[in-house]
């Protein structure tokens, strides 16, 4: 019984070790170096989304080039709105011609 409570409390030990190291990664990554973004709708056909509104896209936003102001022709920027209701964002995507 006490070499199972050992070995519980070395796995808890090692997995808050973790997660306390994870989250603060993921969580500076995905702000300051890329984010995934899903896109629907027919704006973006047919380069993205082509089948319509039965699919959507999953896609990997780069924070680096729009930093960096490496935005070329054919790039596809996309802009996040803050919508008026609480909680919601809208994501709007343009191809630079």
């Amino acid at each position: 019984m006490a070499q199972s409570q050992g070995w519980v409390k070395r796995y808890f030990k090692a997995f808050c070790k973790g997660f306390f190291v994870a989250v603060p990664v993921a969580v500076t990554f995905l702000d300051r170096v890329a984010c995934v973004a899903r896109v629907e709708g027919a704006s973006m056909q047919p380069s993205l989304n082509p089948g319509g509104s039965q699919s959507s896209d999953v896609v990997l936003l780069n924070h680096w080039k729009v930093r960096n102001f490496e935005v070329q022709r054919g790039d596809i920027v996309s802009l996040v709105v803050k919508a008026r209701v609480p909680d919601q964002r809208l994501l709007i995507s343009m191809n630079l011609c």
